[in-house]
């Protein structure tokens, strides 16, 4: 398996892209600006989206996605792209997205018995198997809106690449990732410690919050390798040396970077 890291940031500037990832080619996990740097046949090549929650960041290269590989799909006799989420998550989508006020339906285009996108509830803790036999875990997550993380599995060996999406303080995740052998863990952190009560109002993790829930692997051998994520352009330097400052951590965590490649396989 490989995870390309499309954009990893909390925000958008020069050089970061809000988060979206790209598994096995055909898989997209969120869909934020980082979608915009794949080619057309890339794109054209998408057949799943997976969100985590509905907010912009994370959803807002869906309709463009939709428009710029209509004609190419069509061609090719593809089906509908199949965008999965979380039955709230979805709900906004159609209300606030393609309601033909913000963006043409593409769930009803071009015409709703051949539409370009199809949407698809899961719930927390469903098991997906959507391309290459990948199994792919539907997570909790603690956020000011519906959401969820994803756990990947490796083909051949029981290892587990985890991505919490966002997230604050959650018992549930740290209980499940307990029964888990983690390889990587993309982790949040969109706030410093110096903002830390606007990170527990937006349910976000700054890094003693974080560094609390990371020492509940402590007892995971090996430890997995620690990516942080959804940092705001030109906070990585303050926030990974708070994160370094705590004491306890199972590993030491990097910041997670755009164009990374993370393999599992």
């Amino acid at each position: 398996m490989s995870l390309r890291v499309l954009g990893c940031s909390g925000a958008i500037a020069a050089g970061c892209k809000t988060t979206s990832f790209l598994l096995d080619e055909r898989i997209l996990i969120d869909a934020g600006t980082g979608v915009g740097d794949l080619t057309l046949d890339e794109l054209a090549r998408i057949d799943h989206v997976l969100l985590t929650h509905s907010h912009l960041d994370h959803v807002l290269s869906i309709p463009l996605l939709a428009d710029a590989v209509l004609r190419r799909r069509r061609a090719a006799r593809a089906s509908p792209i199949q965008v999965h989420g979380l039955p709230d998550t979805l709900e906004a989508l159609q209300t606030h997205l393609f309601n033909g006020v913000i963006w043409p339906d593409f769930t009803r285009l071009p015409s709703p018995q051949e539409p370009s996108l199809r949407l698809i509830p899961f719930q927390i803790g469903q098991r997906l198997e959507l391309a290459s036999r990948r199994i792919i875990e539907v997570l909790p997550a603690a956020h000011t809106v519906a959401a969820c993380g994803f756990a990947l599995r490796a083909l051949s060996t029981e290892q587990w690449l985890v991505y919490t999406g966002d997230t604050g303080p959650n018992p549930l995740l740290w209980a499940r990732l307990a029964q888990l052998p983690i390889r990587h863990l993309i982790i949040e952190a969109a706030f410093g410690d110096d903002e830390a009560e606007l990170a527990s109002l937006s349910r976000h993790h700054c890094p003693h919050s974080l560094a609390l829930e990371l020492r509940q692997l402590q007892g995971q051998r090996p430890a997995p390798e620690i990516w942080i994520t959804h940092i705001k352009p030109g906070e990585t330097q303050a926030v990974m040396a708070q994160l370094a400052a705590q004491a306890g951590l199972p590993a030491i965590p990097h910041a997670l970077q755009a164009g990374q490649v993370l393999a599992l396989d």
